[in-house]
């Protein structure tokens, strides 16, 4: 459990970070949805992912350390967290399932 929180903050500082780099912003005209992509600054991708028109985070999401390692992929819906969110961390894997918002492990 204490693995997970670590891990939960470490993808919440990323994205808090991940405010301050590059980003580049997208109208999808099929979805109607923003794509967003962050960059470090070595040009590497942060962070992708989709808002709704309304600016809450929506389908998948996708983290990446400074090395261009994937780290998370996540899924939100409405901008609430749902379905398997992957963790990769030091080789392995972690998996969590989100319902109405809520972790299971």
């Amino acid at each position: 459990m204490k693995n997970l929180i670590v891990i939960i903050c470490v993808f919440f500082t990323t994205l808090a970070f991940a405010q301050k780099d590059n980003r580049v912003l997208t109208l999808n005209k099929e979805t109607n949805a923003i794509d967003v992509v962050y960059y470090y600054d070595n040009g590497n991708v942060s962070q992708t992912g989709h808002y709704t028109a309304d600016g809450k985070l929506d389908g998948k999401w996708m983290t990446f350390d400074e090395a261009g390692n994937k780290t998370v992929v996540a899924y939100y819906k409405d901008g609430k967290k749902v379905g398997k969110w992957t963790y990769y961390i030091d080789g392995k894997t972690k998996e969590v399932d989100y319902t109405n918002n809520i972790a299971s492990l």
